[in-house]
């Protein structure tokens, strides 16, 4: 189960060196917004160069806009690569764009940024386009820059809008956007503590030092741990509706929440279930 991706810049092969033991669950390696247009023959090629053998931890490559003069090229040098995890589509708007790459990467996992209001308004229309899609995500600071928004609380419908969609396809929840001060850790736990109550499960991160607040931020505590598993005992003690002493009431609704959590302090993909 991924719960941090570290975003790193295609061109700067010594930056993703260090990335790659820097304890995140996954790397993404970006020849997109990260790196000019001189510099991106070279980032793929350095990108490629990695890939042909399966890095220390997964990594996934977040390749140029579709519509853009790279992204051919990208698509295939990367695709049939030993070491590729996934790639990652930049602005995607359309279910055609995921079955037109799905078609030409044969297999391999995708990943859909949604960074416009038609991306968002067509969440689940691109989620369920082709099997090869695993997870849908935003791409918020287009999406601002598409929408107007100003503060944080005009992101709450995009981003709930992408958490029902990704459910609704049979898709793992969303990982959050990257926040974009990496010194402000305070607000960063904050933000988290908000996308987690919408129902993302994970970050992307700009740098290491983000990674163990979103950890922590996403990790069930020792007093939520506790509660799920006295739902989960007294659930298996006398099955059906119960009360437990405290006055929490149990049902089948409960009594899966309290199983997710508990897979989720485990770091188990069953919490995607």
């Amino acid at each position: 189960m991924i719960l941090t991706w570290l975003y790193v810049p295609g061109d700067r092969p010594e930056v993703v060196a260090k990335a790659l033991r820097a304890g995140a669950d996954a790397v993404i390696v970006d020849l997109e917004d990260a790196v000019s247009a001189s510099r991106k023959e070279y980032a793929r090629a350095a990108t490629a160069e990695l890939l042909t053998e399966r890095p220390p931890a997964p990594v996934y490559v977040r390749v140029n806009a579709l519509d853009s003069p790279w992204a051919g090229a990208d698509l295939t040098a990367l695709a049939r690569l030993r070491g590729l995890a996934g790639l990652r589509l930049p602005k995607i708007s359309a279910p055609e764009q995921i079955a037109a790459v799905a078609d030409r990467t044969g297999g391999v996992a995708l990943y859909a940024l949604l960074e416009s209001a038609l991306g968002v308004e067509r969440a689940y229309e691109i989620a369920r386009a082709h099997p090869a899609l695993r997870g849908l995500s935003l791409g918020e600071s287009d999406l601002r820059a598409d929408l107007g928004v100003s503060a944080e609380a005009g992101l709450d419908w995009p981003r709930s809008r992408v958490v029902v969609a990704a459910r609704a396809a049979g898709l793992a929840p969303p990982a959050q956007s990257v926040f974009p001060d990496i010194r402000d850790l305070e607000a960063l736990a904050v933000s988290c503590a908000r996308g987690r109550a919408l129902g993302f499960l994970g970050r992307a991160a700009i740098h290491p030092r983000q990674l163990p607040v979103i950890e922590r931020a996403y990790l069930p505590g020792p007093a939520e741990v506790t509660a799920a598993q006295e739902i989960v005992t007294a659930a298996r003690r006398t099955p059906g509706a119960v009360a437990l002493p405290d006055g929490r009431f149990v049902d089948p609704a409960v009594l899966a929440g309290a199983e997710r959590v508990l897979a989720l302090s485990r770091r188990e993909s069953a919490v995607l279930s």
